[in-house]
C-alpha cells in the first residue's frame, strides 16, 4: 500500500540539529514532489519546505531559510530535511506529504480538507521538540 513514513525527530536543545527522513513506498516516487509540514497544537499545518520531482528545485518558508535544507535520494525513495540551528518555535509534529507533479506554493493549511485537496499522500509524523 501507499505509505510515507517519517523518522528522525527527537528532543534537542536550542541551536541543535536533527535530520528528518521521509521514506516513501507504494507509488511512483519520481512522479511526485515531496513537502515537509509542521503542526503545533492549536495551529495550522505549515508548509516548511518542498522539493520538486522535475528539477529538484526547492522552496522554504521564510522562518527556516538558511537553517533547513531539503534533499532527495531517489534511489532510496527518501526525502530528508536537515534542520540546523533549531529554535523553540520549531517545536511541532513534522509531516511529509506527496503531490503529483511540481511543488505547490508553500502555505499553511488550516483544515484537513484544504490540505487533502492538494496533497495525495501523507505520513503520520515525527515529533520535534526544541528546549529553551
Amino acid at each position: 500500500e501507499v505509505q510515507l513514513s517519517e523518522s528522525g525527530g527527537g528532543l534537542v536543545q536550542t541551536g541543535g540539529s536533527l535530520r528528518l527522513s521521509c521514506a516513501a513506498s507504494g507509488f511512483t516516487f519520481d512522479d511526485y514532489s515531496i513537502g515537509w509540514f509542521r503542526q503545533a497544537p492549536g495551529k495550522g499545518r505549515e508548509g516548511v519546505s518542498c522539493i520538486s520531482n522535475s528539477d529538484s528545485s526547492t522552496a522554504y518558508t521564510d522562518s527556516v531559510k538558511g537553517r533547513f535544507t531539503i534533499s532527495s535520494d531517489n534511489a532510496k525513495n527518501t526525502v530528508y530535511l536537515q534542520m540546523n540551528d533549531l529554535k523553540p518555535d520549531d517545536t511541532a509534529g513534522y509531516y511529509c506529504a506527496a503531490v503529483r507533479g511540481r511543488c505547490p506554493q508553500l502555505r499553511t493549511y488550516y483544515t484537513r480538507t484544504s490540505f487533502l485537496r492538494v496533497y495525495d499522500y501523507w505520513g503520520q509524523g515525527t515529533q520535534v521538540t526544541v528546549s529553551s
